[in-house]
Order: structure tokens, then sequence, then C-alpha cells
């Protein structure tokens, strides 16, 4: 096995939480890799597939859910899909990005846009009760100079009616100072499946840990978020819950109710109504910042889920 960062060794290391059972009997997590990535299965279904680039990011895409549902907007990776709405070609999924870093764009795609390039995997690992996806990049111009380092690990598993995602992001000032611009396009982002989007009017709801739910719930700090809604007829919620331990813990939520949900930890001005945006955050020379968050794609409502209860004890986990 690669060597890792003591910090992901410990991440690894960390038992899993009370909610989560073992696989059903006879079926296990396994990877298997391709030309353009990782595929994540469980037994004989797929998880996710973690594809080292898609136009200018790596994503997972699909992701799919308790009873195997497809989590995710199929757009734009399947161009001609159909019923849903083909804006933000840049939403792409699940995802990890920002808007301005070093005054450029990494949110947005081609033209003066930045991107990530998947550089190696450092962990590819898998058990009965787990599998475990890390992956060192580097943040490139659309010139090709390098801004910063980033690495990322993602572990799945499986609660109570749930699939887990533990997801780690390290940004490393590899390459000298990086400003992180104040904006709301950031930073990391899952496209929801159409069918769940408050607009839909299908009984899509966003709710936040402050009990605020939809537009309300936009740009708002909270603990953790939930976008519930219908996927074929059946009740089904995207959960993010963010680690105490994540930079500017509690972050800003960019959560739209056309689908798009991300956690920013940068943006402040459009969130809070200011004219003018601040100077960002700047990042020195070698040093870094780490950002935590579990995302449960889960069954039922936000209460018949137990999102909170499941935050109380992730916000526990030391790392």
């Amino acid at each position: 096995m690669t060597t890792i960062f003591p910090r992901l060794a410990l991440l690894l290391a960390v038992t899993a939480c009370s909610f989560c059972a073992a696989p059903a009997s006879g079926q296990s997590y396994s990877l298997a890799r391709h030309d353009g990535g990782v595929k994540i299965m469980h037994g004989d279904a797929l998880v996710a597939d973690y594809l080292t680039l898609s136009k200018s990011k790596p994503i997972l895409w699909p992701i799919n859910g308790p009873d195997g549902v497809a989590m995710t907007r199929q757009y734009p990776m399947v161009p001609d899909s159909k019923n849903e709405k083909h804006d933000h070609p840049h939403h792409r999924s699940f995802w990890f990005t920002h808007g301005i870093v070093n005054g450029h764009d990494f949110w947005l795609e081609g033209g003066d846009g930045g991107i990530t390039e998947h550089q190696k995997f450092t962990i590819l690992e898998s058990n009965d009760e787990s599998a475990t996806v890390a992956a060192r990049n580097v943040w490139k111009t659309a010139g090709g100079e390098p801004v910063l380092t980033e690495h990322r690990t993602y572990k799945f598993s499986h609660a109570e009616e749930a699939v887990v995602v533990d997801c780690e992001f390290v940004v490393t000032a590899s390459h000298g100072k990086v400003n992180f611009g104040d904006t709301k396009e950031g930073t990391f982002g899952i496209r929801i499946a159409s069918s769940m989007k408050t607009d839909a009017k299908q009984g899509g709801l966003i709710t936040n840990s402050h009990g605020d739910h939809d537009k309300d719930a936009w740009g708002k700090r909270a603990e953790w978020v939930d976008y519930t809604g219908p996927i074929h007829g059946k009740e089904i919620g995207i959960a993010i819950l963010c680690h105490p331990s994540t930079y500017n813990f509690p972050n800003r939520w960019h959560v739209r109710t056309y689908g798009l949900f991300a956690a920013n930890p940068f943006g402040v001005h459009h969130f809070e109504g200011q004219k003018e945006a601040t100077a960002g955050v700047d990042l020195p020379a070698g040093e870094s910042l780490t950002f935590r968050y579990r995302v449960l794609f889960h069954t039922g409502d936000t209460d018949a889920a137990k999102v909170a209860e499941h935050f109380a004890e992730y916000s526990q986990l030391k790392f």
C-alpha cells in the first residue's frame, strides 16, 4: 500500500459510526480499475465510479444510493439525458473546486478556467465493510501553471438504509501563496437527481440544522443540510454533514432550489448581501487547509433518516 499522510491513516482507522451495519451476507466491497478511474462495488452492485477527468476535474459519477437508485443528475455526462434541465454543465454530479483561486476560475469550465489534474491514486483499499479511494491532484491554470496540490479521500460504507461517503480534502500551497476568493461559486458540490429538487414541485425540500427550509437555507451557516425528494416515487435524501475540524466550520451553503447543493467555506459577500467582496482567504506557501464532510444518501425524510443524530456522532470523530 502506498504510504499515506498520518491524518489519512487516522481517518481510515476510525471505527464506523454506530449507525453503520456490516453489508448483507455474502456481499463485500471491491474496487475495479478502468482506463478512466475506478469503480466502487458492493457485491455485484455499482456504488459509484471515480472518474479521474470529466471535462476539467475528477468527479464521482454515477452514484447509486439505497436500492441502487441514481442520486445525481446525469447531464452533462449523458448529453441527451431525459427529464433533466441541461443547464450549468460544470455541475458534474459530485466534485470539489472553487470559483476564484489566485484569480483563476476553477468552478466554470473551458476557456480560461482552471483544471484539476489527477496525478495518482494513493490509496485503493476495500474489505467487507468499506472501500477507500484516495488521490493526489494538482490544480493548474488554463495555461498549465500549477497553483496548489490537493489530496482527497473518499471512504464508502453503508448505514441503516443509507450509503455513506466520508470525504476529506486537503489543499496545500505547494507552489507559493494561494488566495481563495470571496465568491458564492464553490466549493464541495453535488447536483442532485432532478426529481428531488424543490423546483420540480414533487415534494423536494431543503432543511438545514437550524430548521431553515428551501431558499431560507441559502447562504446560511449550518452544521448540516439535508435535501430530500422523490426518486421513482420513493422519498430519498442527500445529507451533507460538515465536520467541526473543517476549515471555517460551520460552512455556508450554496444550496439552490433548482438542485445545486454545495458547502462553501470561502464565500461571504454574496451570502451576506454585501456589495464588495472581501479579500478572500490567503494560504501561505507550504501550508494546508482541510475540509471534511460526510454524505448520507438515505431513505425517508430528515427525521426518519436521523440526520441530526448522525451529525452528533460524526462530530465526535477525532482526526
